[in-house]
């Protein structure tokens, strides 16, 4: 097997399809619109036809002997507009002391709150539940390719970059966190709550209160949860903090989940990476291992793969020509892996 990392096609749709029916994930949802919908938008926004902040970029994961998608990933342009807003609560420490009764407390509160000037957000990641645990490590190159795309397309993001955690969930899919907060403000159900997030927030801001909500007043469940990150997510965010990712005080208001951030200047992928002219050479060592990119007609193509460089030039293995259809003088994106 060999497998590139490529940006969705509009004849990915029932890939794409069969691949959410393994989830229950809200940014890619089993439902055929909806990801008609996302391709059109990702195709507009590699082609560069949409603004920078309006942009949603859908990568796939494809084995290039047979076309099989095995995952998929996503970028945001910007998370947080004036259009739409994003929202999270800030988890903040309020001091309260009694002097007649000489004790005190440190309570941990929540603020809502409402960004229209966001950052870059990175999400989204799905891996075929048959293609864990492989030798390749697919779900790394999944995550980390989207980063490359970034160094590639630099004045297209913003400073910051930004990440949500997927926190534990119920054997039934259900938040903790969400019954004992959201679901009182609103009357929803957690699963019709978020998926109408995912077209309009604007319901968070009307319903939710704008007074600061102590923790201690929520059920233990709901604070056992908030903050964490679920043990299929752990590998995940121990990748995003190797490369400078750092928890912000921030959780999302629907199920706890903590949020990340990163300078993307800071991250190691963007920094190190070249740009430099495919040539072939005989009887070659390939001593670094790294990620290969390039665009064409609007489209992203990228696959890991050993290489040497000399100067301005490039030279890969064979197995890497053929994964990514590569010629001779083509000008390629290089980063080191971590």
């Amino acid at each position: 097997m060999s497998f590139r990392i490529r940006s969705a096609r509009r004849e990915d749709q029932k890939q794409l399809y069969e691949l959410a029916r393994q989830f229950t994930l809200l940014n890619l949802p089993a439902d055929k619109n909806t990801i008609a919908q996302k391709i059109d938008k990702s195709i507009a926004s590699f082609s560069g036809s949409v603004l920078a902040a309006e942009s949603e970029y859908l990568f796939v994961l494809e084995d290039a002997s047979d076309g099989f998608i095995a995952g998929s990933s996503q970028i945001v342009g910007k998370k947080g507009t004036e259009k739409k807003p994003a929202f999270s609560f800030r988890v903040l420490k309020n001091e309260r002391f009694s002097k007649d009764l000489g004790i005190g407390f440190i309570h941990q509160v929540l603020r809502l709150k409402v960004e229209s000037n966001g950052c870059a957000e990175v999400g989204g990641l799905v891996l075929d539940r048959g293609h864990r645990r492989l030798p390749e490590k697919l779900g790394k190159l999944l995550s980390l390719s989207r980063f490359l795309f970034v160094a590639m397309e630099r004045s297209r993001f913003q400073v910051n970059i930004h990440a949500e955690m997927a926190p534990p969930l119920t054997e039934e899919g259900r938040s903790e966190f969400w019954e004992a907060l959201g679901r009182r403000f609103t009357g929803m159900p957690y699963a019709e709550a978020d998926a109408l997030s995912q077209k309009n927030k604007r319901f968070i801001q009307d319903l939710f209160p704008e007074e600061d909500i102590y923790l201690a007043l929520l059920d233990s469940k709901a604070r056992l949860v908030m903050g964490r990150v679920a043990e299929e997510t752990q590998a995940a965010e121990y990748m995003l903090k190797k490369m400078g990712f750092q928890s912000t005080d921030e959780v999302d208001p629907f199920d706890g989940g903590p949020h990340l951030k990163a300078i993307i200047d800071e991250i190691p992928l963007v920094k190190s990476k070249r740009d430099l002219t495919l040539k072939k050479a005989a009887h070659q060592t390939f001593e670094r291992m790294g990620l290969i990119g390039y665009k064409d007609a609007g489209e992203f193509i990228g696959c890991q793969s050993a290489y040497a460089a000399e100067g301005d030039l490039l030279h890969l293995p064979e197995s890497a020509w053929k994964t990514m259809d590569l010629s001779e003088g083509q000008k390629l994106s290089v980063t080191d892996y971590i």
